[in-house]
């Protein structure tokens, strides 16, 4: 007789324009793959929003690290620092080519759907690279309606959502629930409603941490 496999319910607290929640996602699903077939994991993602006041046309992004104190010599360096991080996890990031933050309200009702739908995981990826490799608008919702579809997800429902408030208050919901669970920054990593695994950590920090909760399981 086979013994059952540890079970793992992994919330991932993120928003579609945090970098190191792209880079923590990678790592993650690495760290995941190493496991193979010892664990069984599901994955949901939650929305955290890093910029909730940001009107739709958005805000340059130098501009914006500066209300924060950041000067460019800094926002160089970081920049390049991220996008090592994430060619070490398989990820693209093409700094020339976004220059502004977005509002991601509407990114976030969408994956909400996905969810549903069965689909959040890769339109969680395909947010990912719109934005942080291709430097398009996640809030758009042309592109989030073009995605949506390129993900296999139904275009006119998409466009349906978008045009309305479906899904808002479930979004809110969802903020609001982890906020008052104390997450105030992203990627928050939860495992089991119990373990916590903060930031964009490297693949080997999560396999580390996933193999000793499966086997306290």
């Amino acid at each position: 007789m086979n013994p059952q496999k540890p079970e793992l319910q992994i919330d991932f607290v993120s928003d579609v324009s945090c970098p190191w929640c792209a880079i923590g996602l990678n790592s993650m699903e690495l760290a995941l793959g190493r496991l193979g077939e010892q664990v069984s994991a599901e994955l949901h993602f939650q929305p955290f929003e890093l910029n909730p006041d940001m009107p739709a046309e958005g805000q340059e992004i130098v501009e914006h690290l500066a209300q924060y104190g950041a000067d460019p010599e800094q926002i160089m360096r970081n920049g390049e620092a991220i996008r090592a991080r994430g060619e070490q996890v398989g990820f693209t990031f093409k700094m020339d080519k976004r220059d502004r933050i977005y509002n991601t309200f509407d990114a976030h009702r969408l994956l909400h759907w996905a969810a549903l739908e069965g689909r959040q995981t890769a339109l969680k990826h395909a947010l990912f690279q719109a934005y942080f490799t291709n430097g398009e608008n996640p809030g758009d919702h042309e592109l989030l309606i073009r995605v949506a579809g390129q993900v296999g997800l139904d275009s006119t429902r998409a466009s349906e959502i978008l045009s309305s408030d479906t899904y808002a208050a479930e979004v809110r919901e969802r903020e609001r629930f982890y906020h008052g669970q104390g997450i105030h920054s992203v990627p928050a990593v939860i495992i089991n409603d119990r373990h916590l695994i903060q930031g964009g950590q490297p693949a080997e920090v999560f396999e580390q941490a996933l193999r000793q909760i499966a086997a306290a399981i």
